[in-house]
């Protein structure tokens, strides 16, 4: 990815950012029912397979019976926190005015709040996108992921710290909230917190008690039997949302960038932004939905209130806007992705390691130079 920096001028951002505004628009003034009745029946799905995985587990002592309803759960905990949970908790169909399908009031099934997710996620992540020591997602907290960072013996450990947190990742994204790095740098006061804690203790203690000790006890003897069950499509939920969220934000050709590079960013520039710090992974419609089509991150992060069903129908367009401005649409197999994310945490793991081949060169400082001269 050489040559970035010389291929667009302001004038082309300005252009850019326009014609995205424009393609928003118009799929925004198409909103109906059809995207209504499309949410509603994931949900209606996403109920039918928590309640079939949750019965099937009654009949725990039968394998067959015990797989099938760690199968069914599974899918019931990717539908909820993925296509669900997330895009309403965007505030995609707030435009509805329907309180179940409101980003204020949904509440996830997962140990993350919904409260302080929104402020993490929706708000920070989605505002400072790929920004280093503005965007929280990036590493994580415990990770190395851009060469930027500098480097610490402490993550000679990445590619461990990487596989923990893909196992434990709801408690990663919940944990995450509290800064743990930047209290330790004594850049935040733990008290600061409190709220927070607060929140996270509230919100865990009844995914626990629901997960590991109400539901265990309605199967009597089998408890132990449905513990592992719903242990086990918990890690599986884990596994999977991990490696859909590294896989659209950390592979190599990604870009990240300074805050020094993004003051008094234009809206074309933050379009841009989006475009170069994003990458899509592709398949079929059921990965879509089951990715909660944040295999397509790319026009996620350039439009993360139009709700997420759209995104296949306008990738071709985003697509093509970026061709003719000459700009990169990354984009592969899952399994491409995640060699490419993988190879990097090993990589940055070691000092001085780069995450791809050859040094990126951001677009945004060509823009900021030019418009400076």
């Amino acid at each position: 990815m050489t040559g970035l920096q010389d291929r667009l001028t302001p004038q082309q951002v300005e252009d850019f950012g326009r014609e995205m505004d424009e393609l928003r628009q118009r799929v925004v003034a198409n909103l109906g029912k059809s995207d209504v009745d499309y949410i509603q029946n994931v949900i209606k799905i996403q109920r039918s397979l928590e309640i079939s995985g949750r019965a099937l587990l009654f009949a725990g002592f039968f394998p067959p019976a015990w797989i099938a309803g760690v199968g069914a759960l599974s899918l019931s905990k990717i539908l909820d926190n993925m296509e669900i949970g997330h895009n309403v908790m965007h505030g995609q169909y707030d435009w509805t005015r329907d309180p179940a399908l409101s980003s204020q009031r949904f509440e996830w099934d997962t140990v993350a709040p919904a409260e302080n997710w929104r402020h993490s996620h929706n708000y920070i992540h989605h505002t400072y996108t790929n920004i280093l020591d503005k965007d929280r997602d990036v590493g994580y907290g415990i990770l190395r992921i851009d060469p930027e960072q500098k480097w610490h013996p402490y993550y000679l450990g990445n590619p461990v710290y990487a596989v923990v947190l893909a196992f434990m990742f709801q408690w990663g994204v919940m944990l995450h909230d509290l800064e743990f790095d930047r209290v330790v740098k004594g850049e935040r006061k733990w008290s600061e917190f409190a709220e927070v804690r607060k929140r996270m203790l509230r919100k865990a203690s009844r995914q626990v008690g629901k997960d590991y000790v109400l539901f265990p006890l309605l199967t009597g003897p089998l408890a132990p039997l449905t513990l592992l069950g719903n242990a086990s499509a918990n890690v599986v939920r884990n596994l999977w949302a991990f490696s859909i969220i590294f896989c659209g934000h950390f592979p190599a050709d990604v870009e990240s960038f300074t805050e020094r590079e993004t003051e008094g960013e234009s809206r074309g520039q933050w379009y841009l932004r989006q475009i170069l710090g994003s990458a899509n992974i592709t398949g079929g419609p059921l990965f879509h939905i089951l990715s909660g089509n944040l295999s397509h991150q790319i026009e996620h992060h350039l439009f993360p209130d139009i709700p997420a069903c759209r995104y296949p129908k306008i990738a071709p367009e985003v697509r093509a806007i970026c061709e003719k401005y000459g700009l990169p649409y990354h984009t592969g197999p899952l399994h491409k992705q995640l060699f490419s994310v993988a190879k990097k945490l090993v990589k940055l793991a070691l000092p001085g390691g780069k995450g791809a081949d050859e040094p990126k060169a951001s677009t945004l400082n060509r823009d900021r130079n030019l418009s400076a001269a």
